[in-house]
């Protein structure tokens, strides 16, 4: 029989539910650690920082362990000055509650468990682990690289030894575990944590997950509407804007108030397309009832700008420019700095979509008119939540655009308009509160390179040239003998989900490679062992 195992974090109540009971048969029933109770149920006592790698199968909880960072660690209890006894590090972790049901205590549940283990300590950048080994496994542990410090620790019937890895990358705790470097050739995760490739929805933290699994409050308490603004001011901050507001819906509803407003102002506008989301601005344009001129572009071209100054000089009553930042279909990045100057000169207002850029490039807001964005995508949470950024003063204008589409009135309510998402502002708020922009920007534009050169090398075309491209997405055009849609399923069944269901990339037989949530090169490496691995028609021919 072919049993199938789901390795993952653990995110749903029926698995924290099973870890409980799964930890009483363990350490209160096989390993007498803790008192017995009639619920047969035991919530560790750092329940809330932990995070869980778990093994399922069916529904069926079959093994875990427990990863935390926060001190002090259950070990910082039974050692006096843990610190002294560990080599020199600067993150640290400590692994508990190793735990695997009696009837499936197989190598390949614990290769499972301690690949994503593995993974989930690479993403967190922890430079050492700690961990109570059981004092009748310490040759277990040891096979893991696990070396053991100070004295034996816990009770006459639960002995446990302190030991340490070092850790400098999962590739290196695979090589010190000889239980690891014995995976077999067909070993994969597949069936567990998908390697999310897609501009959304993204990989987000466990933070953002916790903060999705709480109880929903009120958009009305008084905390709430504190913690509201304070994300706007986080929002602020990463874009240097002065003002924001927060709508529940996609970043089309956000471009729809954009236009809502670019119809009260006077004079017409200009419209800079060069793909998908280009011709979309047209659209809201259009619906609006706004008058504007329009420069389109072949898609993946970048503008001139003596052809927009040109058009500007031509068009003096030309009051606002309207443009894609980041064009999400192609992975165009439009130059904005020369964008700002020519807007500038001209005196014209300018207002950006930049959707796929905040959060995938360094972006400052401060001298743009108005700019949509989203929760979803380059901020790693989740979809449901649309921004509009502005730096002037906006005044409510009741019965001339929808009440919804009103930045206005947005701007004038003491509390929160409508009804908001807490889970979802407070999910954005912990994505933001772990954002580092510095470290984001440099470690995407590293593993852009290395992606597209991947690409270039296996003799793939890269829609957009390396000078004007975005690092978040890289869109591929597919020979004729190689069909998007059939090669993105075949993709997804061995567990990475690239972006190609979308309309304008099935017409176009384009694939997308996009970068905007958590990944690494390790994840992402065996992509590429399974495109080389395609049957060329052409190279057979030869």
């Amino acid at each position: 029989m072919n049993i199938k195992f789901e390795f993952k974090i653990a995110s749903e109540d029926w698995e924290f539910e099973q870890i409980n009971d799964l930890n009483y048969r363990t350490f209160v029933e096989e390993i007498p650690q803790h008192e017995r109770n009639k619920n047969r149920s035991l919530l560790d006592k750092f329940n809330s920082e932990n995070s869980y790698i778990i093994c399922t199968r069916a529904k069926k909880l079959l093994g875990m362990i427990a990863v935390r960072d926060k001190r002090p660690f259950s070990l910082d209890q039974k050692l006096e000055d843990l610190d002294s006894y560990l080599p020199e590090h600067k993150s640290a972790c400590e692994f508990r509650l190793l735990s695997i049901e009696q009837d499936f205590r197989n190598l390949r549940i614990i290769q499972g468990l301690l690949v994503v283990l593995a993974r989930f300590a690479d993403k967190r950048e922890y430079d050492i682990a700690l961990i109570s080994a059981n004092v009748k496994r310490l040759r277990f542990y040891k096979q893991f690289g696990f070396k053991p410090f100070g004295p034996e620790v816990g009770t006459q019937e639960a002995r446990y030894q302190p030991m340490y890895l070092t850790l400098k990358s999962s590739r290196d705790f695979r090589l010190k575990s000889k239980i690891l470097s014995r995976l077999p050739g067909n070993f994969s995760l597949k069936n567990s944590e998908p390697v999310n490739l897609l501009p959304g929805p993204v990989s987000v933290g466990a933070e953002a997950k916790k903060a999705m699994s709480e109880l929903p409050v009120s958009h009305r308490s008084e905390l709430f509407i504190k913690d509201f603004q304070y994300v706007k001011g986080q929002l602020c901050g990463l874009t240097n804007s002065k003002h924001v507001e927060i709508l529940m819906g996609s970043g089309s509803l956000a471009n729809d108030a954009v236009a809502a407003q670019l119809s009260l102002e006077k004079g017409n506008g200009l419209i800079l397309s060069n793909g998908e989301f280009g011709e979309r601005l047209i659209d809201h344009a259009n619906r609006a009832g706004l008058n504007f001129e329009l420069i389109k572009l072949a898609w993946g071209e970048s503008f001139d700008s003596k052809q927009i100054e040109s058009t500007l000089a031509q068009n003096l009553d030309i009051k606002w420019i309207w443009v894609v930042h980041s064009e999400t279909s192609t992975g165009v990045l439009n130059d904005l700095k020369t964008l700002k100057e020519i807007s500038v000169n001209k005196k014209t207002i300018m207002c950006l979509d930049c959707v796929s850029s905040i959060g995938t490039v360094p972006i400052d807001l401060s001298d743009i008119y108005l700019a949509s964005g989203v929760s979803g995508k380059g901020l790693a949470s989740y979809p449901g939540l649309s921004f509009v950024f502005y730096n002037h003063e906006i005044l409510p204008h009741s019965g001339s655009i929808p009440r919804y589409l009103d930045l206005g009135f947005y701007a004038e309510s003491e509390g929160i308009p409508f009804t908001v998402s807490s889970n979802l502002i407070y999910a954005l708020s912990a994505s933001l509160d772990d954002f580092d922009k510095d470290k984001r920007f440099l470690k995407l534009k590293e593993i852009s390179g290395w992606v597209r050169a991947q690409i270039l090398d296996m003799g793939f075309r890269v829609v957009t040239g390396e000078d004007n491209a975005t690092p978040s997405l890289i869109t591929i055009s597919l020979p004729d003998w190689l069909n998007s849609s059939e090669l993105g399923q075949k993709l997804q069944d061995e567990g990475f989900f690239l972006h190609w269901r979308s309309r304008y990339l099935i017409e176009r037989n384009w694939i997308q490679i996009a970068l905007m949530g958590e990944c690494s090169q390790e994840q992402i490496q065996p992509l590429f062992k399974l495109l080389s691995s395609i049957d060329n028609p052409l190279r057979n021919a030869l």
